[in-house]
């Protein structure tokens, strides 16, 4: 199943699950939207023919959604019953944390469960990389530079809005990556007095344009820009990028890591493990215990948030 918000990849790790399962004489059920599909029964067979064609596309052919319900005692025994009715014996889990959570309850219920990290935000810990991560970045940076050329044409300050309530992985990939003048996450304080103060610097040094990244969970990008253009009078435009993340072909690099971590799940569900997230750790592949998982929150590496700061001046 896939739950939680979706990610570009899942369709290439789904594609890895069912291939590997069939491979190894495995029957293979999917389950769609999620939680919420297991409550109401939704369960479709796959055979190898269903995920023909689908290892490019961007979202997930199982459709996901966000259930309140499964969060109860009684949702999860409900959920628990319905594997057993359709007589499941492991289950792989794409999603992020709350996924995870949620498939660590049905494992203390008697179900297998694996979890492979599949979450734009990366912010899921005790891992290289999630499944999205990287395509997401490759669509902001896209936007970036075209913003970047209008921003020189009319020589404008713009404020550009990216995904990440309570991560700031995307901006200061894409800030450093696009050459943000400013980069605002959640994770590290900042004051708008010293973001004017450096656009300031540069336009004293004849800098005619300006790009801001900032994380959603760092402050509106409405917000910042309308505090720049009163303090400064520079000409500032504001775009907020949105669920355009979200979609899109998967680059390589995640569509070869979906690929790893789906064929490996099936892996580990038949070797015996179970509460456990398939992940790479330099590499490697590991399997990490959901309750490291749950005390492990990726936080942005120190040398980016320093580099991202020194080339920004």
């Amino acid at each position: 199943m896939t739950s939680g918000g979706d990610a570009p990849g899942m369709n290439a790790a789904i594609r890895a699950v069912v291939r590997t399962a069939i491979y190894r004489g495995l029957e293979v059920v999917g389950i769609r939207r999620g939680y919420a599909g297991l409550l109401d029964g939704d369960f479709r067979p796959m055979p190898i023919e269903s995920v023909g064609d689908i290892i490019q596309r961007g979202g997930t052919c199982l459709f996901t959604a966000r259930c309140k319900e499964f969060m109860t005692e009684e949702g999860q025994r409900r959920g628990y019953e319905r594997l057993l009715e359709a007589g499941i014996e492991g289950l792989v889990v794409l999603g992020g944390d709350g996924s995870f959570r949620g498939a660590k309850r049905l494992s203390e219920l008697g179900i297998p469960t694996v979890g492979v990290p599949c979450t734009i935000d990366n912010d899921i810990g005790a891992c290289d990389a999630n499944i999205g991560f990287d395509t997401a970045v490759q669509t902001v940076i896209q936007a970036i530079d075209k913003i970047r050329d209008t921003a020189t044409s009319h020589e404008r300050t713009y404020v550009i809005e990216v995904m990440g309530r309570h991560a700031g992985h995307i901006a200061l990939a894409a800030g450093l990556a696009g050459g943000a003048e400013s980069v605002l996450i959640p994770e590290v304080s900042f004051s708008l007095e010293d973001v004017v103060a450096k656009l300031q610097r540069g336009v004293a040094r004849g800098k005619k344009h300006s790009i801001i990244v900032v994380a959603e969970g760092a402050a509106r990008a409405v917000d910042v820009g309308k505090y720049i253009e009163e303090k400064t009078g520079f000409d500032t435009r504001v775009t907020v990028l949105g669920h355009v993340q979200r979609g899109g072909a998967p680059t390589v690099s995640d569509r070869v890591l979906a690929s790893r971590l789906g064929a490996f799940a099936v892996d580990l569900l038949l070797k015996g493990e179970t509460a456990v997230m398939a992940a790479t750790q330099n590499g490697a592949l590991v399997a990490v215990p959901f309750d490291e998982v749950f005390a492990s929150v990726r936080q942005p590496a120190q040398e980016l948030c320093e580099l991202a700061e020194i080339l920004s001046n």
